[in-house]
């Protein structure tokens, strides 16, 4: 009687992935799809925080560059008023050399 249920068990036992909804090869496929659908679902993440990235680099850069062009406007303004008064204080410094020479 022992043997009629060891037996029995055993065949149920062997029988028992047969009935499961899922065999073991297509749960093994689900589990690879899920991995390539993170995969494709990361990809895309990081290619759009890429050009999220891309797009602020480049908008600091034009701003950058707008900031250097206003500041070398004004520092080329700054110059060429200094070398203005320069050229009117040795204008004005010759005027007066040449009244001290010539007594008027």
């Amino acid at each position: 009687m022992q043997l009629f249920w060891i037996a029995s068990l055993i065949v149920l036992a062997f029988g028992t992935p047969c009935w499961a909804e899922n065999s073991v090869k297509e749960a093994g496929k689900e589990v690879g799809r899920g991995f390539k659908k993170i995969g494709q679902d990361t990809g895309k993440a990081f290619k759009e925080g890429g050009k999220e990235v891309g797009q602020e680099f480049r908008n600091l850069g034009k701003e950058t560059g707008k900031a250097f062009k206003e500041g070398g406007k004004e520092t080329g303004h700054a110059a060429k008023k200094a070398g203005r008064s320069t050229g009117e204080w040795f204008r004005d410094l010759g005027h007066s050399f040449r009244r001290f020479f010539s007594g008027t």
